[in-house]
């Protein structure tokens, strides 16, 4: 199982910290550079410098994938945390660190949990106008009790799977905004798993489908990934829109 479709499980939710006084051990195994959804362009270095700002990539997209930086602070606020980090990392820091974090910290993460759940209701409001608009667009989609969308959009006629089947699928994943965030079908190849093992919304759209079959679900946050999102690919409170194509289903 690749990509997010590796991690489609029901999301736990978790409190939003950015420092913390203990003492953090590094990993020795550095995650291997993946790059998504991103248009190639010239490299910045030559040769030999390339690792040193593959480096740096690398740091920021764990940094990125764990807290959406770019959009809960201002430009200006970025300027002056990235100045943080590479006085730290330089070690030209004019004040202690511990002593800036043990006086800041908790502001600092009070600020982050504002600004996230500022984002998060307003991302929450989205998800149930598009939910709103996509069900007035198509009068044939039909909204069940959880608040799944599910739109047929090509009958099968095979098996309905349960939680317990395997299945195999083609499907491409988008925000409401239309940005893709997982797709096997960009990726040219299709995907097997445990029914069971990925999140609700799945688990009850495909069981509404039988084998050769192709269907929208529309999944709002609770059905989902919930307040928690995941990684960087989706953000918290999230509805997300899949069309998925429902190939074989293996008891």
């Amino acid at each position: 199982m690749s990509s997010i479709a590796a991690v489609m499980v029901a999301a736990s939710s978790r409190a939003v910290t950015a420092f913390s006084t203990r003492t953090v051990v590094p990993k020795v195994a550095v995650r291997a550079l993946t790059a998504r959804h991103m248009s190639s362009g010239p490299m910045p270095y030559d040769d030999e410098k390339m690792p040193i700002y593959a480096l740096g990539i690398n740091i920021g997209m764990q940094i990125s994938q764990q807290t959406d930086f770019k959009n809960l602070l201002e430009e200006d606020e970025l300027e002056i945390l990235l100045a943080g980090f590479s006085d730290t990392i330089k070690g030209e820091s004019t004040a202690n660190p511990m002593e800036v974090l043990q006086q800041y910290g908790p502001s600092v993460n009070q600020l982050l949990r504002d600004r996230m759940e500022g984002i998060m209701e307003k991302v929450k409001k989205d998800g149930k106008e598009y939910i709103d608009g996509f069900l007035d667009c198509n009068e044939e989609a039909e909204k069940t009790d959880s608040g799944l969308v599910y739109y047929c959009m090509k009958e099968g006629d095979g098996a309905s799977p349960v939680v317990e089947d395997e299945v195999e699928v083609h499907y491409h994943g988008t925000l409401t905004d239309g940005t893709v965030f997982d797709s096997s079908v960009d990726r040219g190849a299709t995907i097997k798993f445990k029914l069971g093992q990925v999140i609700k919304g799945w688990q009850e759209g495909l069981s509404m489908m039988k084998e050769g079959g192709k269907a929208t679900l529309v999944i709002p946050p609770e059905m989902a990934y919930g307040d928690a999102g995941s990684g960087g690919a989706v953000p918290p409170g999230a509805t997300l829109k899949f069309e998925v194509e429902l190939f074989k289903v293996n008891p």
